[in-house]
């Protein structure tokens, strides 16, 4: 019985740091596509780039890469908590 608590109380941990450190990437990833879109939009009522400036990869690019990588090891790390959450009631 006490095994099942511990599972919880780790599962309950986990799911709530995952929770609380994947808002901040996920809310900038949003920023980021936001502001790609209406840079987009942008440079078709401006005629457009070169076919050369658009295959460039920008510092907003990496910025999303490396916030999506960010998103992805929290999400791990939530479903570890959900795991646990489940493993506490199989114990039971």
């Amino acid at each position: 019985m006490f095994i099942n608590v511990i599972l919880w109380a780790g599962g309950i941990a986990l799911l709530a740091l995952a929770i609380w450190r994947i808002r901040a990437p996920f809310e900038r990833m949003g920023e980021l596509d936001r502001l790609a879109e209406n840079a987009r939009r942008y440079d078709s009522w401006r005629g457009g780039r070169s076919s050369a400036a658009q295959n460039e990869t920008t510092g907003a690019d990496v910025m999303h890469a490396v916030l999506r990588r960010q998103v992805l090891t929290w999400s791990a790390v939530g479903v570890a908590g959900i795991v646990l959450l489940v493993a506490g009631f199989a114990v039971r």
